[in-house]
């Protein structure tokens, strides 16, 4: 069950329960954060088995560690770590992670990966290459990956689960808002806060058109950005538009240059 749309005022200093179908669940991992550019961390579990969304620096370490194992009754159950890109918002703790789940497979792109031991990582790790293959737990449940080139990086990509149909979107669809709330409630007002971040980050409208392209078709139930709030389904169909309309990065910086 998608509980998103059931969500009134949760409390968003501990987890939260967004998803559950049988042994299948997704959870919001809750930091308490006085900043306009908010991260957000999410775990997937299936089974015995889980996997951490977008992990974040290495301040968020322990109290996400701490809500993983209250989750999980332990670490050992994290069999990987999704880095849709490798800025140390996103993957700092690559090098935490590591060191106490050293068999766990870091699940990103090649460009990516190439970057990821600059953090200072000293040994081999399981690489996983997102451009080859789904993701599969062992219970047969899967996660699938759409490549979203110079969103903001040319590896990023985003996450995309056909059990509960969300796409972890990484910094696509961000937001920067100190009014912030977990999931979107006003998406003429979110729009303002997600072009503080979209149109200094993001490439070309040609970059974010041709992602929008990419999951127009798709059935999505909810989008969970790493920063900002979540758009529920209500809003998703209007994100894809914001992507295909967008003016951003070199639009901006040379108008001069278009046709």
């Amino acid at each position: 069950m998608n509980y998103i749309n059931k969500l009134e005022m949760p409390d968003t200093t501990k987890p939260i329960l967004l998803f559950e179908e049988d042994d299948y669940q997704i959870y919001w991992l809750g930091l308490n954060q006085e900043s306009a550019f908010r991260v957000n961390v999410y775990l997937i579990k299936s089974g015995d088995e889980a996997v951490i969304v977008d992990p974040g620096n290495r301040n968020f370490f322990e109290p996400i560690k701490k809500e993983v194992e209250d989750i999980l009754g332990g670490v050992e159950k994290v069999v990987g770590a999704i880095f849709c890109h490798q800025d140390p918002d996103v993957a700092a703790s690559i090098i935490d992670w590591l060191e106490i789940r050293p068999d766990m497979k870091v699940i990103t792109t090649p460009r990516t990966n190439v970057l990821l031991p600059f953090y200072g990582i000293k040994k081999e790790y399981d690489f996983f290459d997102v451009t080859k293959e789904n993701f599969v737990f062992k219970n047969k449940k899967y996660i699938e990956f759409i490549e979203a080139p110079f969103l903001h990086f040319p590896g990023a990509f985003t996450t995309y689960c056909p059990t509960s149909k969300f796409l972890f979107s990484g910094d696509i669809f961000a937001a920067l808002d100190i009014e912030w709330s977990l999931i979107v409630e006003d998406f003429e007002t979110h729009k303002m806060a997600m072009d503080l971040f979209s149109k200094d980050y993001f490439a070309s409208n040609i970059a974010t058109r041709g992602f929008a392209m990419k999951i127009e078709n798709k059935d999505i139930e909810a989008v969970l950005p790493q920063h900002g709030s979540i758009l529920p389904q209500k809003f998703v169909k209007d994100s894809i538009e914001y992507l295909k309309e967008l003016q951003c990065g070199l639009d901006l910086i040379y108008p001069y240059l278009k046709d």
